[in-house]
């Protein structure tokens, strides 16, 4: 059956399955959704189950929206919907998406949009015409999320096309004769670094990962046969938005991509945001990067989000679901169903199977899993971390030591994730009093970064969002946080003779404005030099992080000689990846156990060591490839 005659016959079985008093203006194909368009949009509000059984009939993700033809204008509605809203709800703002027909309300009080039983929202629905969704309003507005869903709107021509073509694509013929599943190492085995692996079927291709090596800026191989050209990759899946994981995405475009990426809502925006920033570093620095902001931009357009949990077609035979994977906010493990049921394979990206100040642990638990391609960053032997009481305390009794002595304090950092823990602990600290109080600057992406985490506040831990919604104390609005805005300011506070404790990215010290402080305070013993984050190998974090007493270098053009004096120390217990005996935990509680285990995103020595190791105690068959391996898995 040809893509024409499929669609045809998706159609007239939604239409055969609607009842007959709820109108359908049209049906249409957008990605991996059956968008169904009715006048008749608050009846179907009224029986949510309708589209649920579509999408079991069909076996298709459904979406029913008001047929846009029949929507009253926006301004008139929104007066409308203020009118009937009570002021308790304090409405920070109403967003109209004309295409979807969605009014999104956001509320510092999104109980009192809803009503009791849900009869507000109803009523509001039935009212408008609308598709009437509320949400909470972030605590911090963040310039990112507000410009990506405005670019979003501004080119929804664009974005429709996008759409159809991926509709067309999963819905073409699928091949006769003998099927079969494959894994390319593209980038990031037995190293850390420029993750990527390509998931080949006699169908479809699927890139996982397409990132960055943070120490040299080694791009994943793709001048391999099998991805090119790059108009026959069907998808591209991120796991997370750090660059060792994105930092190339942009680059796909540039050089023809077509195709969807797939990732959470929260990783979309912060990739944005990290990728515009290393662009913006690299300009400062006199480095070349592999694209430029209007390629971020067309990724952005690209990309098909979706949530935890949340099966889609993504090719002919493949389906896709994300779990979280407790890393970073949004961070995913990412779980392919090849075929009917032919083959089941997760990549974990970046995991952590431990509750942390900000997220739940990786998930463990899989309908099917026959292959699990791990993570193994922390995955020697000796690779032992401290429990997060453990770190939090080491962290005060060292912050403690550096600043009653009127030292500073430089902590580099990650701006997704490790900034946030940090934040949330250093802020306890202060609290309780257990450190004196002295200002904490953030300098870098940190603020932005904090505030795309409380725009998506579903995805924090349940004990972090009780504390911000329900107790009304948000840790992250604390006044000893100190945003540095301006080039002056910091300047200020590298010739402060005051303590204080900066936060600042890169958290590889790879570039941007901790160097900038380094530079100031690294040869004065009296201060300090704290790493809480892994440093790659090959990094100048790395090389301070072992004790290299001078260092060279390049700032705006000019090479610069330091005399390291200041205090080095590392604080583990941080890390965003479970270090050895989390990940053999991980392992042994996984259900059901996978056949077979692919070790990747770790140094040499530690790939194998956790290979072994997971062989001998566990009797499941290991490999730790080098790039451009290929595995058969079917």
């Amino acid at each position: 059956m040809n893509v024409d005659k499929l669609f045809e016959s998706l159609t007239e079985e939604v239409t055969r399955r609607v009842p007959k008093d709820m109108k359908i203006t049209s049906i249409k194909f957008e990605g991996p959704l059956v968008v169904v368009y009715t006048s008749d949009y608050d009846k179907f509000s009224e029986n949510d189950s309708i589209a649920r059984m579509l999408a079991q009939s069909i076996h298709r993700r459904v979406d029913i929206r008001p047929d846009p033809a029949g929507l009253e204008d926006a301004a008139k509605v929104e007066e409308k919907i203020r009118a009937m809203i009570p002021e308790a709800a304090e409405i920070y703002d109403i967003n109209f998406i004309d295409e979807t027909g969605e009014a999104i309300i956001e509320a510092v009080n999104p109980n009192e949009v809803v009503g009791k039983e849900g009869q507000l929202l109803a009523d509001l629905r039935k009212e408008s015409g609308w598709n009437v969704k509320v949400i909470r309003a972030p605590p911090i507005q963040s310039k990112t999320v507000s410009d990506v869903r405005g670019y979003l709107r501004a080119n929804h021509e664009e974005r429709q096309e996008m759409l159809t073509y991926v509709a067309r694509r999963i819905a073409r013929p699928k091949l006769e004769g003998e099927q079969w599943v494959r894994v390319t190492a593209m980038g990031g085995f037995r190293q850390v670094g420029r993750s990527a692996s390509l998931l080949t079927t006699r169908e479809s291709k699927i890139l996982i990962d397409c990132g960055l090596d943070p120490g040299s800026d080694a791009t994943p191989y793709f001048a391999i046969p099998e991805v090119q050209p790059l108009t026959d990759i069907d998808a591209v899946v991120i796991t997370h938005a750090h660059l060792d994981h994105c930092g190339t995405l942009p680059a796909l475009f540039k050089y023809g991509y077509k195709g969807p990426v797939y990732c959470t809502p929260p990783t979309r925006d912060l990739m944005a945001l990290l990728q515009l920033d290393n662009i913006k570093l690299g300009f400062g620095e006199n480095k070349k990067t592999p694209y430029e902001a209007q390629h971020v931009r067309q990724e952005i357009l690209h990309t098909i989000p979706l949530r935890y949990n949340e099966t889609t077609d993504i090719a002919p035979d493949v389906r896709l679901t994300f779990h979280n994977a407790g890393h970073i906010l949004g961070s995913a493990i990412a779980h392919f169903h090849i075929g009917e049921g032919l083959h089941n394979v997760a990549f974990s990206g970046d995991t952590k199977f431990e509750k942390t100040w900000l997220f739940n642990p990786a998930t463990n638990r899989f309908p099917r899993l026959e292959t699990l391609v791990l993570e193994s960053t922390y995955g020697g032997s000796k690779d032992i971390q401290p429990s997060r009481a453990d770190a939090s305390e080491e962290m005060g009794s060292l912050l403690q030591s550096a600043t009653e002595h009127g030292g500073k304090v430089l902590i580099p950092v990650f701006a997704v994730g490790r900034s946030q823990e940090v934040m949330l602990v250093i802020e306890e600290l202060m609290r309780t009093k257990r450190i004196p109080q002295c200002p904490v600057y953030l300098d870098g992406m940190i603020w932005e970064a904090t505030a795309i985490h409380t725009a998506y506040p579903e995805y924090l831990n349940s004990q972090l969002r009780t504390q911000i919604f329900q107790q009304n104390e948000n840790p992250f609005l604390s006044p000893i946080f100190k945003r540095v805005e301006t080039a002056a300011m910091r300047e200020e506070i590298c010739h402060s003779p005051d303590p204080c404790i900066v936060l600042a990215t890169s958290g590889m010290m790879s570039g941007g404005p901790v160097m900038e402080y380094f530079r100031e305070w690294a040869d004065d013993p009296n201060n300090w030099l704290l790493f809480v984050g892994y440093q790659s190998e090959g990094s100048i974090g790395r090389s301070i992080q072992r004790g290299r007493s001078e260092i060279s270098m390049n700032m705006r053009g000019q090479t610069i000689n330091l005399n390291i004096r200041m205090q080095r120390q590392t604080v583990d217990g941080f890390s965003g990846h479970s270090d050895r005996k989390q990940l053999m935990r991980y392992i042994s509680s996984l259900e059901p156990k996978p056949d077979r285990i692919i070790i990747g995103h770790g140094e040499d020595r530690k790939c194998t060591d956790l290979a072994s190791s997971i062989y001998k105690k566990y009797g499941i068959e290991t490999k730790a490839p080098q790039n451009l391996e290929t595995i058969r898995l079917r």
